[in-house]
């Protein structure tokens, strides 16, 4: 059984050979503070939320519905009214330290804030020599070709876009040097997808994975697509000459189509990864498809990828000889008796999802270690809220009662937090926290006309709800080139999405004085998403408390370049050795 991929091979992949990357110590997952920091961290945060709960749970669009500008207290209106787009950028949103120039003395009160709203964020920056391109916002590795990592082989980066070939890279080492720290060569990637990830752990980093996707259609492309590699792999190797076997059929990837129920026991998971009842299945050979049947692989291909140590800068190239896992099916035999000790992923899984991953961690005594980035947080579920829009069904034949444990939320997972006053997080709280501050912010300062999209929409809400005082909030969807539009052509095109004719009458002066204020919706939007990252660092902070409480340590790195990956941490834990 072959486990690697030639030497000579990999540097037809690579612009040069670089040294494998390193094991990292022990010490840089243990906690980057300690329990009674972070349990503080939580008091103070709920207690500023509390504060200012009128601004994270506003909708922009009601900006005049609602009359939001003044619920801001006189004193900040009087000095905020006038803001330019840059100043906004600048006095408000942008963290980092330096000399502020204020157009007119700000009260105490609003700095405050700000200061405060900062200071009680994670970092989002990247690790020390992120790279980024000047202007753009890209890591350095993008720089020669902004479609394309320079980092990685072209096996791995063809048709997986930009963003996903950095977090791929990025992540992959990560959970490769947490197995090596573990002990573990088996990993389980949970919300998969098309099986980028799978991809570069498996092929790229050597390690045995099994992977599980709710979406059918997604995990059959994945296999597809493993196919695809393990065929450009074997043209590569025909190409150079090199001596180099393919990989038996028990070597690729193992994809699972099935729903990860978070009501379900940890033993309920154990068994849904050995009995799965939808495993897709590999190609049945390696000899290489026909010219006939390439096109059937190809069409659907998006392979994985290559990786660096994130800790080492962008520029140093790195390049793993592992390129093929050992006896993945193993990793089929898993049961509370017999199964293997593995490592848990999930990069970007949604809702309750991550959640729900962090408690077979813990629970469970073969998971050994976890990387949890999560998203979609207006999806977890509350006591307030427990079944928010966009929440996935479940499947049709639900998981016996049987193998059900008592359901718990998405959040508070922790007793810590969920025992403070005003620790509750609304839908939209939430929703403002999957919001892309770096962007908007590049937007602010580059003037952009798509910020005049804010007070478009906040004119027609007013339009609408005198129309029909019944609708609320009614999604139109999105208006291509909106910016691009006057605003009579985009209520034209906006109010039959809503059930109201097109011509409905709109009094032009009271649209002209709607559209002189659009600087006070941006900065209105600007304040409430100012607190987004507070309210993203509440709920990984109670993630951390939870682990804390069920004694495991943790660390949560922002991993990804935040311009390039705004939801860039990475939840780290490992448990201790036994």
């Amino acid at each position: 059984m072959l486990t690697h991929v030639s030497i000579s091979l990999g540097k037809s992949l690579m612009s040069e050979q670089q040294p494998p990357p390193t094991t990292q110590d022990v010490d840089e997952f243990t906690a980057s503070f300690t329990a009674e920091q972070q349990r503080e961290l939580a008091k103070k945060i709920t207690a500023f939320l509390s504060d200012y709960g009128y601004l994270s749970d506003s909708f922009i669009i009601e900006f005049f519905t609602e009359n939001l500008w003044q619920t801001l207290p006189s004193a900040w209106q009087a000095v905020l009214q006038n803001l330019s787009y840059l100043q906004t950028a600048d006095l408000l949103l942008d963290a980092s330290p330096g000399d502020r120039r204020y157009p007119s003395v700000w009260p105490l009160s609003l700095l405050t804030f700000r200061a405060t709203a900062h200071a009680l964020a994670f970092p989002r920056g990247s690790r020390p020599q992120r790279g980024r391109a000047t202007g753009s916002g890209k890591p350095d590795e993008f720089l020669k070709n902004h479609s394309q990592s320079s980092l990685l082989g072209h096996i791995f980066r063809k048709h997986v876009k930009p963003k996903k070939q950095h977090e791929i890279r990025k992540l992959g080492v990560l959970v490769k040097q947490l197995c090596d720290q573990t002990g573990c060569r088996k990993v389980v990637d949970v919300g998969s997808g098309q099986g980028h990830l799978t991809r570069f752990l498996s092929f790229g980093l050597g390690l045995s994975v099994t992977a599980i996707e709710a979406d059918h259609t997604l995990a059959a492309m994945a296999s597809r697509y493993d196919a695809e590699l393990l065929w450009v792999l074997e043209k590569e190797n025909r190409k150079k000459g090199c001596s180099f076997q393919l990989p038996e059929e028990h070597c690729v990837p193992r994809h699972i189509a099935g729903w990860v129920n978070p009501k379900a026991s940890w033993e309920a998971f154990i068994k849904q990864l050995k009995d799965a009842d939808h495993v897709i299945e590999g190609p049945q050979s390696w000899s290489g498809p026909s010219k006939k049947r390439r096109s059937d692989v190809t069409q659907n291909s998006k392979p994985g990828g290559f990786s660096l140590n994130p800790n080492m800068a962008d520029g140093e190239q790195i390049l793993s000889e592992g390129s093929c896992c050992s006896d993945i099916q193993s990793v089929s035999v898993m049961n509370p008796e017999e199964c293997c000790d593995f490592v848990l992923t999930g990069l970007h899984a949604c809702g309750d999802l991550s959640a729900t991953l962090l408690r077979h961690f813990v629970s469970c005594p073969r998971v050994r270690g976890i990387t949890s980035v999560a998203c979609c947080y207006m999806k977890i579920t509350t006591k307030e809220n427990p079944a928010p829009p966009g929440l996935i069904s479940p499947p049709t034949q639900p998981t016996p009662s049987s193998e059900l444990s008592p359901f718990e939320f998405g959040y508070p997972m922790s007793s810590w937090v969920r025992g403070l006053h005003g620790h509750q997080l609304s839908y939209k709280a939430r929703e403002g926290a999957c919001h892309a501050v770096e962007d908007y912010v590049r937007r602010l300062r580059e003037e952009s006309q798509l910020l005049k999209t804010h007070c478009y929409r906040a004119i027609l809400e007013t339009f609408i709800r005198e129309a029909r005082p019944d609708l609320r909030r009614a999604g139109i969807q999105t208006i291509k080139k909106a910016h691009l539009l006057a605003f009579t052509e985009y209520a034209r095109l906006g109010l039959p999405r809503v059930g109201l004719p097109s011509d409905l009458p709109l009094d032009q002066e009271r649209v002209e004085a709607m559209l002189k204020q659009q600087n006070m919706v941006v900065v209105y939007f600007s304040l409430s998403l100012l607190l987004a990252p507070v309210v993203e660092t509440l709920v990984l902070l109670d993630r951390m408390i939870y682990l804390e409480e069920n004694g495991v340590k943790s660390q949560l790195i922002p991993l990804f370049n935040p311009n390039f990956s705004p939801r860039n941490f990475v939840l780290v834990a490992l448990k201790p050795s036994r």
